[in-house]
């Protein structure tokens, strides 16, 4: 039984929250291909069902830490538009300062603990995340997001040792997306089934249908009261896909048409609104208010990051060490 029920609220939040992810996507490769936005650039179109049905099954309190792929996690966690967009260009207003970019989006007032760019480096860092929650006594989770590609890191075994024994507060979630950059999981395991990985920890672990968000919601659920309960971490293989390619340099070509649009054939924003049409939870008059205003939302964070500053030289030095004066920093 979900402690966190399912409501009409939560559907129409579901809508929004994922239609803010997937337009602030979109927005995001338009200016990439402009060369507004410079550096690396991983877009998350497709897998919004992931977040959204993390989000509802947290709390504010709890914790995210995720890979490079980290914008939308940040938009759910509560981070701005505006602030999110200005760390993509770069400017002093960003959540990270502009010293991030794309995969650096950090905002630990919102309980957003970073995008790492080290694949797998945020594995051991959300379950010490964990671990801190534990020693203070609290009942925070951290949930920590990886890609298929960084399950193959040797730190996810070290780390699912440690989390077992010290029974972390953490959930350890597999994006699946089918492909570690450009290259399909059937040739990097012959164990197709990753959450399995979990069983050799004697760790709870299950596949999720990601592109739904009441089944993400409901795996996370059970997930959360047992981390709250101190029983430890879980794993979840939420399988999911990707509409654009790997990075906005990869054209995507290892992967065929047909297997794009089945996967479009089931897009959660899709299926959301049909769900709540057909519970009457709202008609299409809310669908355009809500689309109209996240319209609006996407074109101001452009104009805010737009109108914003470049960070002064003298940022290059701050940030580095929790001592301001630390001494051996020289010119």
């Amino acid at each position: 039984m979900s402690s966190t029920p399912i409501t009409k609220e939560t559907y129409l939040e579901w809508y929004k929250s994922m239609l803010l992810m997937r337009k602030f996507e979109e927005k995001a490769g338009q200016l990439y291909g402009q060369q507004k936005i410079r550096g690396f650039c991983h877009l998350y179109i497709g897998q919004e069902a992931v977040v959204a049905g993390t989000v509802s099954a947290t709390r504010p309190s709890d914790t995210f830490i995720t890979s490079y792929r980290d914008h939308a996690q940040a938009l759910a966690k509560g981070v701005s538009a505006n602030a999110c967009m200005a760390e993509l260009y770069g400017k002093a207003t960003g959540c990270s300062k502009g010293k991030g970019g794309s995969m650096h989006f950090f905002d630990k007032s919102k309980g957003m603990m970073g995008g790492h760019g080290i694949v797998g480096g945020q594995i051991p860092l959300g379950a010490g995340i964990a671990f801190a929650e534990k020693y203070l006594g609290t009942d925070n989770v951290n949930v920590c997001f990886m890609g298929d590609g960084a399950v193959r890191q040797g730190a996810l075994n070290e780390t699912f040792n440690m989390a077992m024994l010290w029974k972390l507060p953490v959930i350890f979630v597999c994006e699946n997306n089918g492909y570690a950059m450009g290259t399909s999981v059937k040739r990097t395991t012959n164990m197709m089934d990753i959450f399995k990985i979990g069983l050799g920890f004697d760790m709870p672990c299950a596949p999720v249908d990601g592109m739904d968000p009441v089944a993400v919601h409901n795996a996370m659920d059970e997930a959360v009261q047992r981390a709250r309960a101190g029983e430890g971490p879980t794993f979840l293989e939420i399988r999911t896909y990707r509409y654009k390619g790997h990075s906005m340099s990869d054209p995507a070509k290892y992967r065929t048409k047909e297997e794009l649009e089945e996967y479009k054939g089931r897009d959660p924003l899709i299926t959301t609104k049909s769900a709540i049409l057909e519970n009457k939870y709202a008609d299409e008059a809310w669908f355009s208010e809500v689309e109209a205003e996240v319209k609006k939302v996407v074109e101001e964070s452009v104009k805010f990051a737009e109108e914003s500053p470049y960070p002064s030289v003298d940022e290059l030095y701050k940030d580095i060490y929790v001592q301001e004066d630390y001494p051996f920093v020289m010119d």
